[in-house]
């Protein structure tokens, strides 16, 4: 980054000065030029300053993809205060605990969400001495006016704020929580350097400029919907806000925007295929749809791409430890593209390596390690966990991978969600791929099953689409004519209506052991 961009605040008033008019923010309720956004941050900067929030503070943000959620971080970023990033579907039982950790100050979040009012709900906190708030002294609310909170409209009305914001490159600027799928979260804090420096990397590579208009189905308070409005402000693009995902919605965004780049996950776009709802004509205007958040299956990444008239598919892996590690470009081979991760990200470097830390030759599968300019510094308040995640400057993923002679990253799973049938492990991903063609299959996981004799056998958790029906043996049926081995082959056969997931879309692969329900398989 220059010495004259680095905070994301920064970026915006200099688009705002070289572009005033240019389409900063397209959503439902209206659109903001760059002139628009940096006002819009400086008073709510102003209102935050009034209520004491400046460098050193924790702000807990839980909004959805929204114009407020971007002039809030923009406006704290402006004040030197640390977001932490809260996701929508977060209740009493993750808020308290997440607030308390980070010793957050001020929460900042929405009145009413269909039957519940998050900011109530932090406020009965806060009011409970058991609750571990003490730091919390500020409760903003977007809305309906809730007792003892301060209103968001009102601080956004402020005499807007002067001079150069206070953080800089090496402040704290961003705080995330893991959603690890078998463990507690860990708090992952960042600063401007390092996210802002990975998504300025990535710019050439995905060749982002002014003209491009940016779409995120997942969250800006996930790693991936951060990244992605990175990208958009960095570039002086325009960023098309999704408050909530539904196919229809999506569609809609695309079509009202002409959005050029889409930043998505398999489940956004399997639906639209399963349902023949994607439409050659609404994506003329896309020109890159980018692929991440779990195992994206070659003949999903194909069959989007023949649904684009000149746009390509690349997939992106990445962690709220480093944002994104690896990514394909547009002008990569088909097969890179569709079949892998991507290369590796600038200033980053990958490694695969065995059980005793040895470096393996591509090809061969083994533990992903990482290092480079945008992989954290240390968990938060958590030595522990630190340690045990470093090894020789290199962090571990904790993810299963190889990489190909070509550099290309292929995921192969997690270290934790490998299955152990009488001590052969293996990794569930390559089975799901051929069991999520067989007919009457939605989607289906491996997850493992308690077994006296073996410790574990697979039981295969099925989301049937309800056009076919489907047995145990239509899926090793269809393994057998894949050459899966055996000891791979699932000995249990459960449906589902939906997957336990983490609010970034992951399932969640030891619930679903839970779900095992007695009786014939």
């Amino acid at each position: 980054m220059s010495d004259s961009i680095d905070t994301l605040f920064g970026a915006v008033q200099a688009h705002a000065q070289r572009s005033p008019e240019a389409l900063a923010l397209s959503g439902p309720d209206g659109r903001l030029n760059y002139a628009g956004l940096e006002l819009a941050a400086r008073r709510l900067a102003a209102g935050l300053r009034a209520q004491g929030i400046g460098p050193g503070e924790v702000v807990g943000l839980q909004l959805p993809n929204s114009v407020e959620f971007i002039v809030t971080l923009l406006a704290a970023n402006f004040v030197g205060a640390t977001v932490q990033m809260l996701h929508m579907p977060y209740r009493r039982a993750e808020l308290g605990p997440l607030l308390a950790h980070s010793g957050a100050t001020c929460f900042i979040g929405l009145s009413k969400v269909r039957d519940s009012s998050p900011t109530g709900i932090v406020r009965a906190l806060q009011a409970d001495p058991a609750s571990g708030l003490g730091a919390l002294r500020t409760l903003i609310t977007l809305g309906e006016p809730v007792a003892a909170c301060v209103d968001w409209s009102t601080l956004a009305r402020s005499d807007p704020l002067t001079g150069p914001p206070a953080a800089h490159a090496d402040s704290p600027y961003v705080l995330l929580y893991t959603s690890g799928t078998t463990a507690s979260p860990k708090g992952v804090p960042t600063t401007a350097r390092r996210f802002l420096g990975n998504a300025a990397d990535a710019l050439s590579a995905f060749g982002f400029g002014p003209s491009d208009v940016l779409l995120s189905a997942a969250p800006y308070s996930h790693l991936y919907g951060l990244f992605v409005l990175q990208n958009a402000l960095l570039a002086g693009a325009c960023a098309s806000l999704l408050p909530a995902f539904t196919p229809d919605d999506l569609l809609a965004t695309v079509r009202r925007d002409r959005v050029t780049a889409i930043f998505a996950g398999p489940a956004h776009f399997k639906p639209l295929l399963d349902g023949k709802a994607m439409k050659r004509d609404d994506f003329r205007s896309t020109r890159l749809v980018c692929l991440s958040g779990t195992h994206v299956p070659p003949g999903l990444a194909r069959a989007v791409e023949s649904q684009l008239d000149a746009g390509k598919v690349i997939q992106l892996w990445g962690m709220s430890e480093l944002q994104a590690g690896a990514y394909g470009r547009p002008g990569d081979p088909a097969d890179l593209r569709h079949e892998t991760a991507g290369r590796v990200a600038l200033r980053t470097e990958l490694q695969v390596v065995g059980d005793a830390n040895q470096v393996l030759e591509p090809g061969c599968e083994g533990r992903l390690r990482v290092r480079g300019a945008s992989v954290f510094a240390a968990y938060l308040n958590n030595p522990e966990a630190t340690q045990a995640a470093f090894s020789d400057d290199w962090f571990d993923t904790g993810d299963t991978a190889l990489l190909r002679p070509d550099g290309a990253l292929v995921l192969t799973g997690r270290v934790k969600e490998l299955i152990n049938r009488g001590g052969v492990k293996f990794n569930p991903v390559d089975v799901e791929a051929v069991l999520d063609t067989v007919p009457g299959v939605s989607r289906c996981i491996l997850a493992p099953m308690p077994d006296p004799t073996l410790g574990e056998r697979a039981c295969a958790f099925v989301l049937p689409n309800q056009q076919h029906e489907v047995t145990l043996g239509d899926l090793t049926a269809a393994l057998e004519r894949a050459g899966v081995a055996k000891f791979k082959w699932p000995e249990r056969l459960e449906f589902v209506s939906e997957f336990p997931m983490t609010p970034t879309q992951k399932v969640r692969r030891s619930l679903l052991t839970r779900l095992i329900t007695p009786g014939a398989a």
